[in-house]
């Protein structure tokens, strides 16, 4: 299934109808069921695979499948909100309940009580808001889990993490061109 954009993400913008997280999480649930296309993502038991969606309005879709202990490690999508809903299998998001800072540091220490966990069994998803910092991970030891994520606008770039304990440090800005 693919959707085919009502317009450029930035005529989208100018025209105030860029599409919501309810609307990505709407589509998210709408890909997800379909049945053909879930089936027909190849599948590698030593690495996450994807393929690009067209998502709603100019966003930016993926659907991906995880290998059993695969994730994604702590990262934000910078200022794309977002959306993504499990497809198949189960997955967990493991997520930061604070407002961080978009730019202009290296390393955080947070406070307690700051830590979300989500387990996202198969038709169960989010949305989630520009800097939303999380790690997606498919913790089954013997089973494959596929997902599909929306972002809008598409991903102008995505910032990875590391964490030891409280300490959140910033070790890496991707850009498009790093992952195409």
């Amino acid at each position: 299934m693919s959707v085919s954009p009502t317009a450029s993400p930035a005529a989208a913008r100018a025209a105030g109808s860029a599409p919501t997280q309810a609307a990505l999480l709407d589509f998210a649930r709408r890909t997800a069921a379909d049945t053909p296309l879930i089936a027909s993502l190849p599948l590698d038991p030593q690495g996450r695979t994807w393929v690009r969606l067209e998502g709603p309005g100019g966003s930016e879709a993926w659907l991906i499948g995880w290998p059993p202990g695969t994730g994604t490690g702590w990262h934000d999508h910078a200022d794309s909100v977002g959306a993504f809903l499990t497809a198949s299998g189960e997955l967990t998001e493991y997520s930061l309940a604070a407002r961080l800072p978009s730019d202009g540091w290296k390393t955080l220490e947070l406070t307690e009580g700051v830590d979300r966990e989500r387990r996202l069994p198969a038709g169960q998803g989010r949305a989630f808001g520009h800097h939303h910092v999380h790690e997606v991970l498919n913790e089954s030891p013997d089973r494959h889990a596929i997902s599909v994520h929306a972002y809008y606008p598409p991903l102008p770039r995505i910032r990875r993490y590391s964490r030891t304990g409280p300490v959140l440090r910033l070790e890496q800005v991707e850009r498009p061109e790093d992952w195409q």
